[in-house]
């Protein structure tokens, strides 16, 4: 069971994601605010709060400001960003400020549900198909923004490392590689230490904003 505020200023999808919780994690008790103002207190008086789900563009946000707002003044609180946008910068730079997830407000309900325990079990959650977006413009702006990793620390990878950091930089969690690489969590959770440490990075956030451009096919080649 957990406690969770819900922080949109549109009753008819706060309606939907208590609904999404209730069914998902039956017991658990939601919150409700329509500003930003109300969230911060609600936050910073609340000892219990599990999670914060913090729309992108209600009021008294001003995009991310809001999001670094929040993380200041209740900085035990896991926030999510829920929003309507499908910008991969965006998305990043909200994990960047200190979100632990992004859900797409347009996900189905099924992916909202294992987006929430995802990030109730501790993960980042980052939606796969918008971080698998790409194009000549974000391509162009990512390497102008991004941190990109010397060829020489990707080379020093293993090739088992290699593949989690894929399915890292595509927004899997330690469960769903594990899944996918038929191994076991703990030698995954191994795998991204030994990647962080090789890579000179701190956390997961950073490594898959540096290998989100990568042509993992051609390090697999070799």
């Amino acid at each position: 069971m957990y406690k969770i505020l819900i922080a949109d200023d549109h009753p008819l999808f706060r309606e939907a994601i208590t609904n999404v919780i209730q069914s998902g994690f039956p017991g658990s008790e939601t919150i409700e605010t329509e500003d930003l103002e109300t969230a911060l207190q609600l936050a910073t008086e609340d000892d219990d709060l599990d999670l914060v789900l913090l729309d992108l563009n209600m009021p008294g946000m001003h995009g991310l400001n809001g999001l670094i707002s929040l993380r200041n003044e209740a900085p035990t609180v896991p926030v999510v960003i829920v929003s309507a946008e499908d910008d991969k910068q965006i998305v990043l730079q909200a994990i960047t400020c200190g979100a632990v997830g992004f859900i797409s407000k347009s996900s189905p309900r099924p992916q909202m549900t294992e987006a929430l325990q995802q990030i109730l079990n501790g993960n980042v959650y980052l939606p796969s198909d918008i971080i698998r977006s790409s194009g000549s413009d974000s391509r162009r702006q990512r390497r102008m923004n991004e941190p990109q990793i010397p060829p020489e620390l990707l080379n020093s990878l293993t090739r088992r490392q290699l593949l989690v950091l894929e399915r890292m930089a595509q927004g899997e969690s330690n469960k769903q590689i594990a899944y996918n690489l038929s191994i076991a969590e703990t030698t995954v959770k191994a795998h991204v230490s030994a990647i962080l440490r090789k890579l000179g990075v701190h956390n997961r956030v950073q490594a898959i904003l540096s290998a989100s451009d990568i042509d993992f096919a051609h390090y697999l080649r070799r």
